[in-house]
Parts: C-alpha cells; sequence; structure tokens
C-alpha cells in the first residue's frame, strides 16, 4: 500500500494522555481522512472516544501495523517504548511521527535513521518547541537579519516531575532535553559536534536505582559545528525549586532576545551603531509573539488558541482544544501530514531528530564522566 492511492491520509494516534491533545486537529486537517485512536487503557480509550466522536478504536498498536486502513502513526507514548514502536511503525510500511525524544541510545537513533532511509516512509519527531509563538517569531527575525552574526545560543528546561508516571523518576535529564536544545541548533541551522556536562545536585535515593543517575540538574556546553559558535544548556528534572519553562536566548551582534519565564514576554535588546569615543546605544523592550494562522490551513487556525476552559485534574487534556504549548500542536501536525501528501522530508526528519537528540545523550554521558569531552556522532 502507498499514500498516493488515496486522496486524503489515514491517521492513527497512539496514546491518550498526552496524544488527546493531537487526535482533534488530525481529524480537522483538510488533508486527512479519517483518524483513528489507540490506547492500553480502555477504560480511558471508551471515554476519550465517545466524549470526543472518534469510532475507530484500539488497544493494541500491533492492530493498527497489521492493517491496511491506515498511512501514517503517531506514537505519544512512554520514552522507553519510543525506539521499539518507531521501528515497528516504518518496518510496517507506514510513516511516523513521535513525541520526543526521538530514542535514549545512540545505536537506537541510527537505527531509526536506517529505518527511515530503507522503508522509504517519513518520521518527524514532534518537537514542540520549535514551533512555539516565541520561536516562530525569532525565527522570522533570523531570517530577516535583524540578529546579524549569532554569537552564543543559551537554553533551559526546568521542571519538576514528582508524581509523574513510575518510568519518569530518576531519568537523566539531558535524556529528555531536546525542548532546550532543538531551538539552539534549528536557529543556527547546525548540529551539536561535541560537549562538557556537568551533573549538580543531590538526587533522592529512591530514584537513583532505575537509571543510576545521581543527578537532578546536568549543565553542558556544547561546541556546535557552525564555525565559532557554542551553547549552553541546562535541564532539571527533581528537587529544583524552579517554575516550569522552556526557555530559548540568542545573543547577535546586533540584536539579542531572551525568553526566561513561560507567562511573560520576552526580552529584545537592540545595539545601535558604533559611534568613535561612545559605547554603542542599547534600547530595551518586551515583545509579545504573535500567534501564525497564516502558517496554517484555516481548519487548523483555532488550535492555536484556548477553545475551553482548563482541566486542574488533567493537564495533558487541558489543551485539547488549543494554545497546546504555545499554539505549537497544529503547526507539527500540518508539517507531518503535509510532508506526506508532498513527498518530501519533514522539516524534523529522522537525521536531524538524531543530532537534536544525540546532543542530550552524550552530555548525559559526559556528565557521568566528570565533565569529560564527548563527541556527538553525525546522523547524515
Amino acid at each position: 500500500m502507498t499514500t498516493q492511492s488515496y486522496q486524503k491520509l489515514r491517521i492513527a494516534v497512539v496514546g491518550l494522555r498526552f496524544g488527546g491533545a493531537f487526535a482533534p486537529i488530525y481529524h480537522a486537517h483538510p488533508d486527512v481522512e479519517y483518524v483513528a485512536i489507540c490506547d492500553s487503557d480502555r477504560q480511558r480509550l471508551n471515554r476519550y472516544g465517545d466524549k470526543f466522536g472518534f469510532e475507530r478504536r484500539y488497544t493494541d498498536l500491533a492492530d493498527i501495523l497489521r492493517s491496511d486502513e491506515y498511512d501514517a502513526v503517531h506514537l505519544v507514548t512512554p520514552i522507553h517504548l519510543h525506539a521499539r514502536q518507531t521501528l515497528d511503525v516504518l518496518h510496517a510500511g507506514k510513516h511516523c511521527a513521535s513525541t520526543v525524544p526521538m530514542a535514549v541510545s545512540l545505536e537506537d537513533l541510527r537505527q531509526i535513521v536506517l529505518a527511515e532511509k530503507q522503508s522509504k516512509r517519513n518520521y518527524m519527531m514532534m518537537e514542540t518547541a520549535v514551533y512555539t509563538y516565541p520561536f516562530l517569531l525569532a525565527k522570522q527575525m533570523h531570517a530577516n537579519g535583524e540578529f546579524g552574526r549569532i554569537q552564543f545560543l543559551r537554553g533551559a528546561h526546568y521542571q519538576d516531575m514528582d508524581n509523574w508516571p513510575d518510568y519518569w523518576m530518576g531519568l537523566p535529564p539531558m535524556h529528555y532535553a531536546t525542548h532546550a536544545i532543538s531551538p539552539l541548533l534549528a536557529i543556527a541551522g547546525t548540529r551539536a559536534v561535541k560537549v562538557h556536562c556537568f551533573g549538580s545536585g543531590v538526587m533522592n535515593d529512591s530514584h537513583i536505582g532505575q537509571y543510576g543517575n545521581p543527578y537532578p540538574v546536568e549543565t553542558a556546553i556544547f561546541q556546535l559545528e557552525q564555525p565559532n559558535l557554542s551553547a549552553e544548556v541546562t535541564r532539571t528534572l527533581f528537587e529544583t525549586a524552579r517554575g516550569y519553562m522552556e526557555n530559548f536566548n540568542i545573543y547577535g551582534d546586533k540584536s539579542s532576545i531572551e525568553w526566561q519565564m513561560e507567562h511573560d514576554p520576552q526580552v529584545l535588546f537592540r545595539m545601535g551603531p558604533k559611534q568613535p569615543g561612545k559605547p554603542r546605544p542599547m534600547a530595551v523592550e518586551r515583545i509579545t509573539a504573535p500567534p501564525r494562522p497564516d502558517l496554517l490551513p484555516a481548519e487548523l487556525a483555532r488550535y492555536i488558541t484556548h477553545q475551553v476552559e482548563p482541566d486542574p485534574n488533567n493537564p495533558h487534556q487541558s489543551v485539547l482544544q488549543g494554545n497546546g504549548h504555545h499554539g505549537s500542536h497544529p503547526h507539527l501536525v500540518h508539517e507531518f501530514v503535509r510532508s506526506i501528501v508532498e513527498q518530501r522530508k519533514p522539516a524534523i526528519d529522522a537525521v536531524t531528530a538524531a543530532n537534536w537528540t544525540a546532543a542530550g545523550i552524550c552530555a548525559h554521558e559526559s556528565a557521568m564522566n566528570g565533565g569529560k569531552e564527548v563527541i556527538i556522532p553525525s546522523f547524515e
């Protein structure tokens, strides 16, 4: 079966704790014929399906992969399942989108890159951080030359994950660092080639055993492939008093931008021209990044703003009707769908995703070896 045989795509969304935020967007997309939902929890599956009108329901991904009724699968499942499930989807001849990270070992990254190539199907890592309102604004500013020469990049992802599902407990921070790393590499249009990383803090003893990770915080300095450019990234997961934030800072020789608090505007610094005998003038302003409905089909535009009141008992479902991760969800869906329809690679294909993910994997390796330099492989 090939997708060219069908005018519209048939999509299956697997995992509804967070995947429920995406299923309605696929359903609304003009290039999608129908959407199936899949979750191992039958009660959750039926509750969601009844509430939002999804008739095609599965409790086992294998049933979807055996079926010829689906062109693509979007995996929104636990981290430790990503690599195996992605390979299963690609080997079944279906296009695959997956939530982050791509995998947690370099060998799994290599296998996925190879599977994408051999299957001739699309893989896309659904990295929200490169489709948020603030990033889309920074991307446009960079395209317009407003930053000038980029001199340095900094990113961070602060989050406390106590009381999340068991597989999160003790996870190495840099194994889930693409939210902080990807905006930096994307804006610079390059990859990280080497890293020094240091662990910090004291982990609760109950969290250490599963992954053997003693650090609640890891901070890395990456050398980038682009000459004379480096980036700093900090990632926290536990026992650190800081509100949730996925931020990026871009420092150029003309302008710089910082985004430090989740719901605050960005801070823009503009440096004036040089004048003999005087310091360069500096202007500072706070800017609010606008939504970008112009980048989406009309049917998806409403999903970049909230449509319903948040559900305090289910934070993932609170973004069901829009504005998830600063409006990124419909952009991700649209890019994945259109890449298949247009028979081209998606913006975050297997090679790009592997480069972004490997940076964090290698950073943790460095931290576990006292900050020793680790060379980051290329997946080109």
